[in-house]
């Protein structure tokens, strides 16, 4: 029996296992017009009324720009091995051409230094959701010069930092961007076109690989390259043969349209098929497929709940289940024949089902899916209404119990013969969670909004024992 699942053994996880946490460059940074930098999609989207909750914007955040030495020691105190953190695009590269600015790049290397002074391993995601705007002006992620314009920037990035981080990630779940960018509009820029959102798809696809190519170029042989996909556990909701097929179109939008090229260097045809009354694709060109389907030394992947589809009326306008966030336009193209249902248990304050077999089935399915490239987990994590008790103590034990339950599915799956190196919580601590503004709080570290006070949770102290240990304490262990 595996270990996950015998509550009189220890769960337990092999020596060189990574221990991290996540965050991204806009929910944490602030400081979003210091030192040359300039607006990112982002801004322009918070700053717009009625896209996010309350009007709220990263302009401030919680204040990393300034407090980064802090936050570092404060992952060390927890015992963190690791620290994944995006780089702002905007604020290394300001129009998202030309030269760099030092002073953006210059904050980036004082954050590594601290880590490594700290012996936490840096991670660097090049691009998590923040685009330049004038890119965006000039057409975004629909447009093919900006997958060269993301190959520029990723070599400029590589340069600066690639002599002391050895973990690089091209780009974290380029289906948001795509798709609740371009279809949806619940992401910036907010646009609602379905031709726009399978053209950024490509586009994505297109800088991820030109990105990966531009950083091996700039940086040691020894440093990994890997993407970080947010790639779909899709169910369907009986085994009707409608459903079934339901389940497979939506599993091509969610993930074959990236893992596709990005694994395999090709489409699914019946994406093509499925899309057909949208567009044939010709934004796809020659040697396309070839640049994108660069070796890959690792794969992210970001796990939260799982989806349920069947078939259903076209013509029925029926709220979607989806868990990406209320919008008139859908963020699948050419699924409007597809329901999406809620999975069936315990809720997090997102809406969205707890549920673990997820995590290990996503994760045996990539173990398939590309036998032999190591797996890192580079999200995971809940969101619940955590308050600050009268002790200025912050309990979350059901956040305990989320981790406790997903970290032992991770090792069942190691157990089963999965290659996962490595774990990153997602998030550090609270922050600004994109259209929710700050009313969902994903941290294991508390922060006070009107202070900027930083106060580790229970889940924060619980995941630490478990970083140092490389063992999981009992859900109740504080």
């Amino acid at each position: 029996m595996p270990d996950s699942e015998n509550p009189a053994t220890a769960v337990t996880f092999p020596p060189a296992f990574l221990w991290g946490a996540a965050t991204s460059a806009y929910q944490i940074e602030g400081a979003v017009r210091e030192d040359g930098r300039t607006p990112s999609i982002w801004d322009t989207f918070s700053h717009t009324p009625g896209k996010t909750a309350g009007g709220e914007t990263g302009d401030i955040a919680v204040d990393h720009y300034h407090r980064y030495r802090d936050d570092v020691a404060l992952m060390a105190e927890l015992g963190l091995g690791a620290y994944r953190f995006s780089i702002s695009w905007s604020r290394v590269q300001p129009t998202g051409r030309g030269p760099a600015v030092q002073k953006g790049l210059d904050f980036y290397r004082r954050l590594v230094d601290e880590l490594l002074s700290k012996g936490i391993k840096p991670a660097v995601t090049l691009y998590h959701w923040d685009l330049p705007q004038e890119l965006e002006d000039a057409g975004g992620w629909p447009e093919r010069d900006t997958a060269y314009r993301f190959a520029e920037y990723a070599q400029i990035v590589g340069e600066a930092l690639g002599d002391r981080v050895e973990q690089w990630i091209t780009l974290n779940e380029p289906w948001c961007s795509a798709f609740l960018g371009y279809a949806s509009g619940v992401h910036a820029p907010g646009r609602t076109d379905p031709v726009a959102s399978l053209r950024a798809a490509h586009h994505l696809n297109l800088a991820h690989g030109l990105g990966a190519s531009a950083l091996r170029s700039a940086m040691p042989a020894r440093n990994t390259v890997a993407v970080s996909l947010n790639s779909s556990v899709v169910r369907p909701l009986s085994q009707d043969p409608a459903d079934l097929d339901a389940a497979r179109r939506i599993d091509d939008l969610a993930n074959g349209v990236f893992h596709g090229p990005m694994l395999h260097g090709a489409y699914p045809e019946s994406l093509y098929v499925a899309t057909a009354s949208l567009t044939d694709w010709d934004f796809v060109l020659g040697g396309d497929l070839e640049l994108i389907n660069q070796p890959l030394d690792a794969l992210g992947l970001n796990y939260y709940t799982p989806s349920l589809v069947s078939a259903a009326d076209a013509s029925a306008k029926a709220p979607r289940a989806d868990g990406h966030g209320a919008s008139d336009h859908s963020p699948w193209p050419a699924a409007d024949d597809i329901a999406f249902h809620q999975t069936p248990g315990d809720r997090t304050e997102m809406g969205w089902t707890i549920d673990p077999t997820g995590l290990h089935e996503l994760i045996m399915r990539y173990t398939r899916e590309a036998p032999g490239l190591p797996l890192y987990i580079t999200e995971n994590g809940a969101a619940y209404d955590d308050k600050i008790d009268s002790d200025g103590r912050v309990h979350d034990p059901e956040r305990v119990a989320y981790l406790h339950g997903h970290l032992s599915a991770v090792r069942r799956a190691i157990a089963d013969g999965a290659d996962v190196r490595g774990y990153y919580l997602w998030s550090l601590m609270d922050n600004f969670e994109w259209s929710y503004g700050y009313g969902k709080r994903f941290g294991a570290v508390y922060v006070d909004y009107a202070t900027l006070e930083r106060t580790p949770k229970t889940s924060a102290r619980w995941y630490g024992r478990a970083a140092r240990t490389g063992a999981l304490p009992e859900a109740e262990a504080v």
